[in-house]
């Protein structure tokens, strides 16, 4: 039975002036917190010299000269005319330079202030038709010292001594190394085409499916194709002595190729340790549903760094061992049956890849929702109880330091938090909406009707909220856009009754939860005034389900 279906009148989630007032000092405390610059503004805000204009597709083709740490290259940027063009702007990050710009075979003339070049065109293009540009680009591009989390270009060598290279710029944004618009509103549409040349005695392998092969001399080039929208930072360069193995799956979409590009000397633990791909894509194609990019394959790639969730091109950096480097972060034991890297970047094709954040204010989105497939891969594979204490487990990561949605506009993320907050903030949810079948097809319903898509944080609560049928909008509020955990107090007041109440909430908090009393299940109903539960008989024992992300104090 629904839980709805049960309460003595529907949860009654609201907003109010009061909690708007909250809202709003919330958000001032955050600018006035946040030491934002003039140029996390110009990132972080669709002005007009991005607006006007819409990525269609990138013809990115970059060689690599592993010895003097430099790459050069071109990219060519098809754009559809939105509106009358205005200054056109496009990112590429110092100590990178843009070389030369050309539009039809004529040169265009461009101003750079600081990382932003600004493009004014002698004629202006007709509203709807498509355009192209091809950028020039070369340097020394930012060198990663702990990626993925700083993000730039990784120059090391494997044990074997051969030159060991990847691209990681999540944070810090893909206009570290090539030129482009580095905001995540704006897709292209139609895709990449990218091309990698490198020495010859290793191999570049990209996103998507590699279309050909061409011999140089002294170098390679590897065409890679990519034919959905992919967002910027997904796009990556690795290149190394791989060796290439894998598969092919049957799933939802029909038969979906995996592949595998390896260091050579790593293969046989690689075929051990890869062994989980095909659960991890029976899991989340059952809670999710289909793999969004079977067009463009599923790859892992080793690399030199932890892992990154590169589109189609899911990097891997594990030391293949299961946990995260070893560690369960949950210290359930759980943690430890699975592949960390393999299974939460994976999960980013569903979130962060096919489902995308239009400001990074809003992460939640992909950080969240990805932690919180870790454990549905262990519900899947292992079982329920096996997912839930995972979950609960994470909890001790959490420290509540700031909101899970940061500040709209300037770059700016909101807390890291926003990976098992986020997860326990779902696994609370499907508490609450008391069906397995429902939830799965909730889970779904996102992925059905956001896929391939650009989305806000509003967009997927409200959706969230109309799927289950409860009004969400002091739940979203209390957990993503406040510090505060809900308190659960309660007390027996006679061998009859017991009271209880929330503290630490926002107005209009309501949440039930499932307490178990004398060692029997019950919904409880707290608000911010003392409620009172009659006809329990003497309280014996009386936990209040783990299940749920608040905390609880018995008083007197």
């Amino acid at each position: 039975m629904n839980t709805i279906q049960k309460f003595k009148s529907p949860i009654q989630f609201r907003t109010s002036t009061i909690l708007s007032l909250i809202l709003i000092l919330l958000t001032s405390f955050q600018l006035l917190a946040q030491d934002f610059t003039k140029e996390d503004e110009l990132r972080g805000t669709v002005t007009e010299d991005r607006a006007w204009w819409d990525v269609q597709h990138y013809d990115l083709q970059v060689e690599i000269f592993p010895e003097s740490k430099t790459i050069k290259g071109t990219n060519t940027i098809t754009y559809k005319v939105l509106d009358e063009d205005k200054m056109m702007r496009i990112d590429l990050q110092a100590p990178m330079v843009i070389n030369k710009i050309t539009q039809k075979g004529k040169k265009l003339k461009f101003k750079t202030k600081g990382n932003f070049h600004y493009i004014k065109f002698k004629k202006a293009a007709m509203i709807g038709t498509e355009q192209s540009i091809t950028i020039e680009f070369s340097g020394v591009p930012k060198e990663a010292i702990r990626a993925p989390w700083d993000g730039g270009f990784s120059w090391k060598k494997d044990d074997n001594g051969n030159h060991f290279i990847a691209t990681a710029n999540q944070g810090i944004g893909a206009s570290v190394w090539w030129p482009c618009k580095d905001h995540p509103s704006d897709e292209p549409d139609k895709g990449v085409d990218l091309a990698i040349t490198a020495p010859s005695s290793l191999m570049g392998v990209g996103n998507g499916r590699l279309i050909s092969e061409v011999d140089n001399g002294e170098t390679k080039t590897w065409n890679w194709k990519v034919t959905q929208p992919i967002n910027n930072y997904g796009v990556n360069v690795n290149v190394g002595d791989y060796t290439h193995f894998g598969y092919k799956q049957e799933g939802l979409n029909g038969m979906l190729d995996v592949d595998y590009y390896v260091l050579s000397y790593n293969l046989d633990k690689a075929k051990e340790q890869f062994n989980q791909v095909p659960l991890m894509l029976n899991a989340f194609e059952y809670w999710f549903g289909p793999y969004p990019f079977y067009e463009d394959s599923f790859k892992l790639v080793e690399v030199p760094y932890l892992g990154m969730e590169h589109q189609s091109s899911v990097t891997y950096g594990n030391k293949y061992q299961n946990g995260y480097l070893g560690r369960d972060l949950s210290g359930s034991g759980w943690g430890l049956r699975f592949d960390f890297i393999i299974i939460h970047e994976a999960g980013h094709e569903w979130f962060a890849n096919s489902i995308t954040n239009s400001d990074v204010a809003d992460m939640w989105i992909h950080e969240g929702f990805t932690a919180y497939a870790e454990n549905l891969y262990l519900d899947y594979n292992f079982s329920k109880e096996a997912s839930s204490e995972y979950v609960i487990g994470t909890r001790r990561i959490i420290q509540n330091d700031r909101p899970l949605i940061g500040t709209y506009g300037m770059n700016n993320e909101g807390s890291s938090d926003m990976y098992y907050k986020g997860a326990n903030i779902l696994h609370t949810l499907r508490q609450l909406v008391e069906d397995d079948k429902k939830w799965r097809s909730i889970l779904r319903s996102l992925n059905k009707e956001f896929y391939h898509k650009i989305v806000t944080s509003k967009q997927v609560e409200d959706l969230m909220s109309k799927e289950t049928g409860i009004d969400l909008t002091a739940f979203w509020e209390q957990y993503l856009r406040t510090t505060m955990v809900p308190k659960l107090e309660y007390k027996q007041i006679s061998f009859n009754e017991m009271s209880f109440r929330y503290i630490d909430i926002i107005e209009g908090f309501d949440m039930p939860v499932i307490a178990v009393i004398n060692g029997k299940e019950q919904w409880i109903y707290p608000k911010a005034a003392w409620q009172t539960f009659e006809n329990i008989g003497n309280i014996k024992s009386l936990v209040i389900k783990e299940d749920f992300y608040i905390e609880k104090e018995q008083v007197k």
